[in-house]
């Protein structure tokens, strides 16, 4: 090999290494690397920028500082200028190609500073709840209760509209809450056959007491779960000091408010009434001063929350929704997951019975993911549950338990990760959203257990290609070959948003993402400022998205995308 071609060969491989930080599908070579870079470990948390190339690489690309140093070390030396001239200029022009990455670090460095600031100004402009903060409320006499709304495996539902007085706020979009302060509005309300959004804008949940005892520290503990999604003035003063050790199954973390997160605005203990319907519906859970024959406890957990009209599973036996609007409802998943798992709460029990929904301005679905009961949340944010007995709970709904949750085998050093697994959820949920049976209830014959990921049906044509495969990885098995709800959530934003920084089918620049960013944020600003479109579910989501923004997680999205575009048009091809 002579001298002249040994420098272009260094420089090729310089500059291989440079397309490949810009995210530039290349051979074999690039597909590894990519490959590398895509592989997520079990933790919720993404690679470190450095992983983006080959370990024996990572240290030249830190800085050029590095390299220099390398460069002068005695080993190095001994190794190439003590060898033949074709051996030193093999190593200058190594040098001058990795050389040549220092030009993307710096790119990189402007856009993880971008995406910084973006998302600092997001940070601060954080949900706020419909219902304004009210003085009151901490008693079961302070509410008028309706009919029964829902009803579950571990309480009942009622309608509810709140006695106590607070000023009224001017009406903003169909979904905000406006509690009656004045006696005409309350004649209104007081008869339970009338059970209206506009005259029951709140929903109590009734939970059943089996043996938990009467107190209220008791029974707190025990249901500790269900309070996960309270609010910062949720429980009484008095009950806020109620100290819990942390552990699973007491739980005194709780989730910040979120637009597709349930939020519990009262939360307390009184004792069990007779409402509508119980003699019907649940008589053996009655306490015995209500039924000789019941078995439940005379005092147990109320739960004030806002009244949704419907569940997902009610509104998708009746209606269709459109392609934009179903990535928009896939994508309230994904974000609402998101922001659990960042704080350290696996919800264990999705499905489309408890996610809540209602309507924008816009008429677009919003969905709420609600009942908390089977989740788990950890001081530490690990979602790493020691399975060391088959009388640990793993979880809700067994049917859309993931993979790695329902082949785990309890032993002594077993450890079930929950950083993921809702996500997969998702990719089920998702299957209702689109028109078709959920692959994996009964009815389909699939089980997370034992299916192969070919055996998943096709999801209509209709379907966006970048949706389906979103779709289509979320469902993998191995959960280190799944994206994070975090990068499937930017996917679905870059596709739905950012069609213009993708136009390139082989390359994606970071500088022209970051411009994108940018534009993106000052829209959503103006939104904001524009009054009730803040509360619309596009708005919502795109604040999100700018709120947790990071690079890393872009760029895996990034990445993944172009991915599916190559293997789509490998197909075509093929085809």
């Amino acid at each position: 090999m002579s001298v002249k071609h040994a420098i272009s060969r260094g420089l090729e491989l310089g500059r291989s290494f440079l397309q490949i930080g810009l995210l530039k599908s290349g051979g074999r070579v690039a597909a590894k690397l990519r490959a590398d870079r895509f592989r997520v470990g079990q933790s919720v948390r993404t690679v470190q920028p450095q992983a983006f190339l080959p370990s024996r690489y990572r240290y030249y690309r830190t800085s050029l500082t590095g390299l220099a140093a390398q460069l002068q070390s005695a080993g190095f030396r001994r190794r190439w200028t003590g060898g033949s001239p074709r051996n030193r200029a093999v190593f200058l022009a190594f040098g001058l190609g990795v050389g040549l990455i220092e030009q993307q670090l710096e790119e990189d460095r402007r856009s993880a500073a971008t995406c910084q600031e973006i998302q600092a100004v997001f940070k601060k402009k954080r949900f706020q709840s419909t219902l304004r903060p009210f003085a009151s409320g901490f008693k079961l006499e302070d509410y008028i209760i309706g009919n029964q709304i829902g009803k579950g495996s571990n309480a009942a539902v009622y309608a509810a509209a709140a006695q106590f007085a607070r000023p009224k706020e001017p009406e903003r979009d169909s979904s905000m809450l406006e509690l009656r302060d004045n006696e005409e509005d309350l004649q209104t309300v007081r008869s339970p056959a009338c059970c209206s959004l506009r005259s029951f804008p709140l929903a109590i949940k009734m939970l059943w007491n089996f043996g938990a005892g009467s107190s209220s520290e008791a029974i707190l503990k025990s249901m500790s779960q269900e309070l996960v999604p309270c609010g910062p003035l949720a429980l009484n003063q008095e009950k806020e000091q109620i100290t819990l050790d942390g552990h699973f199954g007491v739980l005194p973390k709780r989730v910040l408010a979120h637009p597709n997160v349930i939020r519990v605005y009262r939360a307390f203990t009184a004792d069990v009434p007779l409402l509508p319907g119980a003699w019907e519906e649940y008589p053996d859970v009655l306490p015995a001063r209500l039924n000789p024959t019941g078995l439940g406890d005379n005092r147990t957990l109320f739960l004030v929350m806002k009244n949704y009209p419907r569940t997902l599973r009610q509104y998708l036996q009746v209606s269709t929704p459109s392609r934009w609007q179903g990535s928009l409802m896939v994508l309230q998943l994904l974000e609402g997951v998101d922001h659990l798992c960042r704080q350290g709460v696996a919800h264990r029990d999705l499905k489309s019975d408890n996610i809540l929904l209602e309507f924008d301005s816009d008429a677009c679905p919003r969905l709420v993911i609600t009942d908390f009961g089977c989740c788990l949340a950890q001081t530490d944010s690990s979602l790493q549950l020691p399975f060391n007995s088959r009388w640990v709970c793993r979880g809700g709904n067994a049917s859309l338990m993931a993979p790695e949750v329902a082949t785990a085998a309890p032993g002594p050093c077993v450890v079930i990760d929950y950083s993921k697994t809702d996500a997969w959820a998702v990719g089920a949920i998702s299957y209702e959203i689109f028109g078709q049976h959920n692959p994996f209830y009964r009815a389909m014959g699939l089980q997370s257990t034992t299916y192969q990921e070919k055996q998943l049906p096709p999801l209509p044509a209709s379907v966006p290609a970048d949706v389906q495969l979103v779709i289509s990885l979320l469902l993998r098995r191995n959960p280190n070959k799944r994206p994070s709800a975090r990068v499937a959530a930017n996917m679905l934003h870059l596709s739905l948003w950012g069609r213009r920084a993708l136009a390139n089918q082989d390359s994606v620049s970071m500088r022209k993402l970051a411009d994108w960013l940018l534009c993106q944020s000052a829209v959503v600003l103006l939104q904001g400022c524009s009054g009730p479109s803040g509360y619309r579910v596009e708005s919502e989501l795109q604040r999100s998205f700018l709120s947790n923004l990071e690079l890393e997680d872009l760029r895996a999205a990034v990445g993944f995308l172009l991915y599916g575009r190559e293997q789509s048009r490998a197909f075509m091809t093929f085809a």
